[in-house]
């Protein structure tokens, strides 16, 4: 579904991606685990068309995403969660979920809204409060809703669990196994594996923008 293939990104003449090849494969949670600065932001800004790409290619579904502006990729089928959620503070909830369907002006969009309430109804329940007023936690929540709005085919979530209370991570994990059991895709970036290790198919290691390991993990989980 998505192939990396040897992406390298430099930002301000650094370095750093070099040569990152990586595969998310359909129905698949892979995650992208490294310390802070080890490029996993880097990685899913690259993906998403955010930060220019100095060489290599990014294809999904037979799509050569690098030959696409940006803003193709949500009508892809492709989910963004970003680490700092990136939400509107001025717009309510509901209507930070629905910049993406206005953008798209997607038909069933009445549908979609009903189906992620459906599976995160705390979000139904803050749906009216502005964004300002939430919790980091909740606007973790809130970011990962929206993402879910378009992002029929993959997400891509970036550290979701960082900074996130006990309670909350745990509320995120059951929401990333329902979405696991639909057959969703996801990349899920983290700087370890403690809220997904349960969750994953596969595993990379990245480290000082070089991916050095990519772990089968599906057999663990089944034993466990």
């Amino acid at each position: 579904m998505l192939t990396i293939a040897n992406l390298t990104v430099s930002i301000a003449a650094v370095p750093v991606l070099r040569e990152v090849d990586l595969e998310v494969t359909s129905g698949q949670m892979c995650g992208l685990m490294g310390r802070n600065g080890a490029g996993k932001t880097t990685c899913m800004r690259s993906i998403m068309g955010l930060i220019p790409v100095r060489s290599g290619g990014v294809v999904f579904e037979g799509v050569d995403l690098l030959a696409r502006p940006a803003h193709h990729r949500a009508a892809l089928g492709i989910g963004y969660m970003p680490e700092d959620r990136r939400l509107v503070p001025e717009l309510s909830v509901e209507e930070n979920l629905l910049v993406p369907a206005w953008a798209l002006r997607l038909d069933d969009w009445t549908a979609r809204l009903k189906w992620v309430y459906g599976l995160m109804p705390e979000v139904a329940g803050m749906a009216s409060r502005k964004a300002m007023q939430l919790s980091g936690g909740q606007q973790k929540l809130a970011a990962l809703a929206r993402a879910l709005i378009c992002g029929r085919a993959l997400l891509l979530l970036d550290e979701p669990f960082e900074g996130v209370a006990p309670a909350l991570a745990r509320r995120l994990a059951e929401v990333l196994s329902d979405l696991k059991a639909e057959g969703l895709s996801v990349l899920v970036s983290e700087s370890d594996s403690t809220h997904s290790a349960d969750l994953t198919d596969a595993l990379y290691v990245i480290e000082r923008g070089q991916v050095h390991q990519r772990t089968a993990v599906a057999a663990t989980n089944d034993q466990g």
